[in-house]
């Protein structure tokens, strides 16, 4: 008769988690290259031999963190919210935008999401690769398939690629430029959750502007 299976042991999940929680922050603040393993395990509480452990080096450890931060960030704030996936198109553009926004400037304890995935668009790593197929890409069929719906057009038409890119682009930037649009700009509002709401709004009043009205043939 089979001895039944040892149940797993709750101490090594949660060291992982604060493993993968401490690693992200300090990935986020330094970068892939300067962020050491010590100073990781030293924000954790665990001893340097743990990554080792449950990772078995720091590269993996930095593939792990990100796909962690993706999906933990993604559970907080779905692609489209509490919208349906059969709204309309419009619809469903603005909560992709508001939902992209509030994953970007999230604070709080998980502000190093954004910073983290931030550092990676800046400075790719070799993990990037897999980030790209199993998280971002669902993303981005995901918006090319909105915007398809709004265009009325194939999602193979160019346009849809572009205007996918734009999109995304007047959203990235508030964060990327923002050192220069706050010096410029002193006086603007502060992207809290009104603030993200009220940008939200502009730019898919702005996109849909433009997709609406542009020629219908392609750029």
């Amino acid at each position: 008769m089979k001895s039944p299976a040892a149940a797993p042991d709750p101490s090594h999940a949660e060291t992982r988690r604060q493993l993968l929680e401490a690693a992200g922050a300090v990935f986020a603040e330094f970068g892939f290259r300067n962020a050491t393993v010590r100073e990781i395990c030293r924000r954790a509480g665990a001893n340097v031999a743990a990554v080792n452990y449950h990772f078995g080096d720091k590269e993996t450890l930095y593939t792990e963190v990100l796909r962690y931060a993706h999906g933990k960030a993604l559970a907080k704030y779905p692609p489209l919210l509490d919208v349906a996936g059969d709204a309309p198109p419009e619809q469903r553009l603005h909560a992709f935008i508001q939902s992209l926004l509030l994953r970007i400037f999230d604070q709080g304890p998980d502000s190093w999401h954004g910073k983290l995935m931030s550092r990676e668009m800046i400075e790719p790593t070799a993990a990037l690769d897999s980030l790209v197929e199993e998280r971002m890409r669902p993303m981005a069929n995901l918006l090319q398939g909105i915007v398809a719906g709004v265009l009325k057009c194939p999602r193979n038409d160019e346009r849809v690629r572009l205007y996918a890119f734009s999109v995304v682009s007047q959203c990235v930037f508030y964060h990327h430029c923002g050192p220069v649009v706050s010096r410029l700009f002193p006086k603007q509002p502060p992207l809290n959750q009104a603030g993200i709401e009220r940008l939200a709004n502009h730019i898919t009043r702005f996109s849909l502007a433009a997709m609406k009205h542009l020629p219908k043939k392609k750029p």
